[in-house]
């Protein structure tokens, strides 16, 4: 029989009531505090909601995808889509990087004329850059489209439409994040997008049509061009209400010399993200695509956590290296690594306990691809041990650094692939991936050792918790 006697029975009433205290003063501080770490706090609840929300709709979106139009179908628009995201990524040019950086810089400096002639100019460079990818694309699909399987070519046509207003989003995405504005920044091309193109896909399916990868790029361009319409009026709804008029400074040089750099380290991570996909599609069946890609797409979930907070974090770091800030920088470098690697130890945990039966709602033949969940998940835990360290450098001036380190994991995992895929199948994919992401993160743990004098892997933050 247990007792306790009467001091014992006091403590532990005050130690609840003060935990209930601390509870209610952490929630009361998050809706009304008014500190760069509240705003932080808020940054990141709101990325990370948003994020949350975006991957269950673009879950559901992919199991119903994968249902209604079957493997083979499914991983021709798999193999479309993703070579879309590839060309949108080349023609942002490294601005909406960019634009994180220098809207909280220019701001902080007063530097207004200069902030304008960025954010008119930003959004139309990549615009017209995106139209003449996307024109290069329709040439290359008329002159070697026979080397191309029939499956893919149709497809291929109608999904470029969305590469001009893919560059858009992404910029205008950049501008939000820059000042903080995460539902504009996120919400359109998170959750507004994938549900547009879901309600497509139901429409579509309704009204009898054909379950095909055509049909889908269709309903990716209407989703995506109304997404970018959105986004653009709420951005310009809050930049009209924050920006004066005024005369603007275009340093197109100057931008395109720091973005370029910011450019190689953007391709490079799409490349990351999608060499595995391309190369397995080269070498394997639509099929095999098909459960790779819900395989990885559902390990990924976990990666949500790590963006969110890079999203919530990376104005502040700009702000703070333009202050001067080393103590505050610190302090919100600290901050991230842990928001970023325990979430993601306890979101990866969880998602392998539930992955073969996540896996099983695309189709009984995608629980097969639960082998490259096991893999991918060691690499994305460690990146998430580094934290947001990509946007943390670019943040503090490391482009050039950071780029190096992206473009040479890049070029390991398309060698990894090339060299895996053949003789190990999706899980010679996956480890070529988890290897990269691994090798990425602990390079760019080094340059910030060296290069600034910061620990930012979570060893360093252990005792800080």
């Amino acid at each position: 029989m247990l007792t306790c006697d009467k001091g014992t029975a006091v403590a532990d009433a005050a130690s609840g009531v003060s935990l209930v205290a601390r509870l209610g003063g952490f929630t009361a501080g998050l809706i009304r505090g008014e500190s760069d770490n509240h705003s932080a706090q808020r940054g990141a609840l709101v990325a990370f909601l948003v994020r949350v929300t975006s991957a269950g709709i673009l879950y559901l979106s992919q199991v119903v995808l994968a249902r209604w139009m079957g493997s083979f179908e499914y991983g021709i628009y798999v193999f479309v889509w993703t070579w879309v995201l590839v060309l949108g990524g080349i023609s942002n040019l490294g601005l909406p990087t960019l634009m994180i950086r220098l809207v909280p810089e220019y701001r902080e400096r007063g530097e207004h004329a200069r902030l304008r002639g960025l954010l008119r100019l930003g959004r139309i460079v990549p615009v017209a850059m995106a139209t003449v990818v996307a024109g290069l694309g329709l040439l290359g699909l008329g002159l070697w489209g026979e080397s191309l399987s029939n499956h893919y070519v149709l497809p291929a046509i109608i999904a470029l439409a969305c590469v001009p207003m893919i560059a858009l989003t992404d910029v205008q995405d950049g501008i939000g994040r820059g000042r903080g504005w995460l539902v504009e920044a996120l919400l359109p091309p998170y959750v507004l997008r994938p549900l547009l193109v879901l309600s497509a896909m139901v429409a579509a399916h309704e009204l009898g049509w054909p379950m095909s990868a055509v049909t889908a790029a269709a309903a990716a361009v209407a989703g995506t061009w109304a997404a970018a319409i959105i986004q653009t009026g709420l951005v310009g709804r809050r930049l009209r209400a924050e920006v004066e008029a005024g005369p603007s400074n275009g340093d197109i040089r100057g931008w395109l010399a720091t973005s370029l750099p910011l450019l190689a380290i953007t391709f490079s991570e799409i490349l990351l993200q999608t060499t595995d996909v391309l190369v397995v599609s080269q070498i394997m069946g639509p099929g095999d695509v098909a459960i790779y890609f819900a395989a990885a797409k559902t390990m990924s979930l976990v990666m949500f956590i790590h963006y969110a907070v890079g999203s919530a974090m990376a104005n502040r770091f700009a702000a703070l290296n333009a202050r001067g800030d080393r103590e505050g920088l610190v302090a919100a470098i600290r901050q991230a690594v842990n928001w970023t690697f325990w979430p993601s130890l306890a979101g990866a945990t969880f998602i392998l306990l539930v992955g073969k039966p996540l896996l099983w709602l695309f189709g009984p033949q995608f629980a097969d691809g639960y082998p490259v969940m096991l893999v991918l998940v060691l690499g994305f835990l460690g990146r998430a041990a580094a934290g947001p360290s990509e946007l943390l450098l670019n943040m503090l001036g490391q482009q050039r650094a950071t780029a190096c380190v992206a473009v040479c994991v890049a070029l390991l995992n398309i060698v990894l692939n090339v060299l895996l895929v053949p003789r190990l199948g999706l899980q010679g994919a996956a480890m070529a991936t988890a290897t990269s992401l691994a090798v990425g993160a602990a390079l760019n743990v080094a340059v910030a050792r060296m290069r600034l004098g910061l620990g930012i892997a979570i060893w360093n933050h252990l005792r800080r918790v």
